[in-house]
């Protein structure tokens, strides 16, 4: 059955009284996160379904000033806790918002998302989170591959691609339909006249499950700065 990803899902998924996912530490940044915006020179920065904070707070210890938006009040005060664990609470804002809604009051320098999955379709999510970019800002978008898609070299993917901790499809081992996007469609929703794409990827990674089981994640990765004027 394909998750609705609405508040009810998220709670009920960001439930304290829930068993922890077994896997990496929730806590922990994405490490393409890290790889994209290592070099970036900190400012402002928005977590578009930031979830436990991972990511926000990684992106704080180094010296951003971040929004971390979730529309889960359970994640948040899991994410609000972390930050005060890490010493960067004064860095983080945590904003309670359905982000198909929610409008920010300024841009942001950076927007970015991992694997977030909103209530509606994935690339309409990703082209509303774009226009929240700053002039000369960046937008960082982590997701899940297609599995439809083909590879590069032209061959569909048939993997084993099991549930990470904290993504929200609990349900399988694929994840649905909804939370996932090719290389190519997120590169269209990209006007070149407005962005300069900086990096466009298709990554792998292993990952080790229960009972120790790797598994093979594959991910569209796509770093794109917004044009200051028209080209």
């Amino acid at each position: 059955m394909t998750p609705q990803f609405e508040k009810d899902f998220w709670q009920e998924h960001w439930d304290p009284s829930r068993a922890a996912p077994e896997g990496p530490d929730e806590g922990t940044a994405n490490p393409y996160v890290i790889e994209e915006t290592v070099e970036l020179l900190p400012s402002s920065a928005l977590d578009a379904g930031c979830g436990t904070g991972g990511e926000a707070i990684w992106l704080a210890a180094r010296g951003w000033q971040v929004t971390g938006a979730d529309i889960s009040s359970n994640a948040l005060a899991e994410a609000a806790a972390r930050a005060t664990e890490a010493g960067v609470s004064g860095r983080v804002t945590w904003v309670e918002a359905d982000l198909t809604l929610w409008e920010p009051q300024a841009p942001f320098d950076l927007v970015m998302t991992s694997y977030a999955h909103a209530s509606i379709p994935q690339l309409e999510f990703y082209h509303r989170i774009s226009r929240w970019v700053a002039p000369g800002g960046t937008l960082l978008i982590v997701g899940h591959l297609n599995d439809d898609a083909p590879t590069a070299d032209g061959h569909d993917l048939h993997h084993s691609h099991s549930a990470q901790p904290g993504h929200g499809h609990d349900h399988g081992d694929q994840p649905p339909v909804e939370a996932t996007a090719t290389l190519s469609a997120i590169q269209r929703g990209l006007n070149p006249l407005e962005w300069q794409i900086e990096t466009a990827e298709e990554r792998s990674r292993k990952m080790t499950g229960p009972d120790d089981q790797e598994t093979l994640i594959r991910d569209v990765c796509v770093r794109a700065t917004r044009r200051r004027s028209a080209a």
